[in-house]
This record gives C-alpha cells, sequence and structure tokens, in this order.
C-alpha cells in the first residue's frame, strides 16, 4: 500500500452518455487557431502554419451544467466553443487513415481563456500557461462513443451567451481534420486511451462577465452549458 505525504487527486474523468462508465483522462491537448475564419480574427494568416498546440492539465475539467466563478487575474475572459475527441487506442506514427480508428468518442467542449494574459505571453514571447490552464479552463459535455455517431468530419456547431449567437460554423471548416490532428499529434506523442484533444474554436470568440450564461452545441454530439459566477 502506497504512503504518501498527501491524498492523491481524484482521477479525472468524463462521463459517458446513456452510461454508468465513466472516461478517466491522463492528458488535455488542444490545438491552436483551427478554423481559418478564428485565426483571421486573432491576426493570423491560417495558410502558413502547420497545426500547433498546448496543454491544459485534467484538474481544470469541469463538467456541463456547473457555475463557476469569474477566474483570477483577468479583465477579458473569453470563450471558445469546441468538439473534443477522446482517444480508445494507441496511436503512434499513424496515417490520417489509420488514425480514424484511434477515435473512441467525441464531447462537446469549452476552452475558456484569459485571453488578456495569453496575449501578453505571446507578445513576450512565452508560454500561453497563464491564458490557457488555470481551474475549470476546460469545460466539457459527456461523451458519445463512435461506435453510436460514427465518424464526425461535418455538423453545425454553435454557440450562444444569454441566448444571442455567438459562434456558428460548421466542423467540415477546420483546417485540420479529426484524423489529420490525430496523425500529427502521433508524431510527437505516444497517444494512448484517456487522452482528449480539443480540436479549436470557430470565429466569434468574444468576452464574457459574472452572471453570464454560455451554451452550445454539436450537430449528433450534443449540448453544453456554463454559469458564471462572481469572483472569489
Amino acid at each position: 500500500m502506497s504512503n504518501y505525504v498527501f491524498p492523491p487527486a481524484p482521477q479525472a474523468a468524463v462521463p459517458v452518455r446513456g452510461s454508468d462508465q465513466r472516461y478517466a483522462v491522463s492528458r488535455i491537448f488542444c490545438v491552436g487557431r483551427n478554423y481559418a475564419a478564428h485565426a483571421r480574427e486573432m491576426g493570423f494568416d491560417p495558410d502558413r502554419e502547420p497545426p500547433f498546440y498546448f496543454n491544459k492539465t485534467p484538474i481544470d475539467l469541469v463538467a456541463t451544467g456547473s457555475t463557476i466563478p469569474f477566474p483570477l487575474g483577468t479583465q477579458n475572459y473569453h470563450y471558445e466553443m469546441e468538439l473534443v475527441i477522446a482517444i480508445g487506442r494507441p496511436a503512434f506514427r499513424v496515417t490520417p487513415e489509420q488514425a480514424k480508428d484511434c477515435v473512441w468518442g467525441y464531447a462537446c467542449g469549452l476552452d475558456m481563456t484569459r485571453r488578456d494574459l495569453q496575449i501578453k505571453s505571446r507578445e513576450m514571447g512565452r508560454p500561453w500557461d497563464f491564458g490557457k490552464d488555470f481551474e475549470n479552463a476546460a469545460v466539457i459535455s459527456p461523451l458519445v462513443p463512435v461506435s453510436e455517431v460514427g465518424l464526425i468530419d461535418s455538423g453545425n456547431i454553435q454557440l450562444s451567451v444569454n441566448g444571442a449567437v455567438k459562434q456558428n460554423a460548421d466542423l467540415k471548416d477546420l483546417i485540420w481534420s479529426v484524423p489529420e490532428v490525430i496523425s500529427n499529434l502521433s508524431e510527437y506523442y505516444h497517444l494512448q486511451p484517456g487522452d482528449l484533444i480539443y480540436t479549436g474554436t470557430p470565429e466569434g470568440v468574444g468576452p464574457v462577465q459574472p452572471g453570464d450564461r454560455i451554451t452550445g452545441k454539436i450537430e449528433r454530439v450534443g449540448e453544453i452549458a456554463l454559469t458564471l459566477g462572481q469572483p472569489e
């Protein structure tokens, strides 16, 4: 029996829709600027760079329907609606065609971002951790297995704030498709079951304030909701 100085943190996990099973999470990868229109609204040319990534910590995960406090240290807190991929088998140096067999399921995700801190870090040539990796920064809906919905390469992705639509796009607009992202990542990591990939957000990102309610949906995948409370 292990003798820990402090009790280990609970295992981060995501529920599976229509089941009492849970998907244990080990790593969270996020694709940056993976929709052309969003890349342009952030001031970049989407045609000039291969996919790039940043990470969030599994402890950042928060379930859909939660109310969370407005985060520390930011005056410009943004939503980013995303399709999330759950890996279901080892993937190392796989082709895009092989990568299709590595998808276990899908979820709706919110990549919450302290935009002012992210931009400040970017301008100083520093990592994005302060802007992207913080408590409650990775909101997620229950996973839906690919065995139920099949491979998803298109479908509406939408987000609203207080009932007003802010993001509205199609998954086919991804610059790098789900199989291509998995294939590319597998050149740098031994991907394993337990790895989540947030695949990028469409244009229309923007700020939210305490009291706002964020809702989103992805065709065939599900819905997601988040309420912002007061700072703690």
